[in-house]
């Protein structure tokens, strides 16, 4: 039982052990908060080498974005949602079923967003029907 209670009260694979559920719950939310405010920092800031260098027709600055949101939804699933606990195969069917879905939504989003951007740069199209 005590080997059970070690490992609720870890993070990150057993990386950062704590005493208490109340000090479990500050640590997660400073990792949470320091995730958070990257993001807003590079959103305030827009470094100049993020926003000049596209990646799959994409600025580096918004792949972070993504990435870094990515990972906080998978984190509070794992660990506020309690799926650490749970067995593997639902632990891979819950976690894993959302991020493909939300990679997919995202690159759907992506390529219609391009499609009207393109559309809007190129000026007013009309169709002959």
């Amino acid at each position: 039982m005590a080997h059970d209670q070690a490992h609720k009260l870890a993070i990150f694979r057993g990386t950062l052990k704590f005493k208490s559920n109340i000090t479990k719950i500050w640590g997660v939310f400073v990792v949470l908060s320091i995730v958070t405010i990257i993001e807003v920092a590079l959103g305030i800031m827009r470094p100049d080498f993020l926003v000049e260098h596209h990646f799959l027709a994409l600025k580096l600055l918004n792949w972070i974005f993504i990435i870094l949101t990515i990972f906080k939804a998978y984190y509070i699933t794992w660990d506020f949602m309690h799926m650490r606990d749970e067995t593997t195969g639902l632990r891979r069917a819950a976690v894993w079923t959302a991020v493909f879905l939300i990679a997919y939504l995202v690159v759907l989003i992506l390529i219609e967003g391009d499609y009207i951007y393109e559309v809007y740069k190129s000026g007013f199209i009309k169709f002959n029907f």
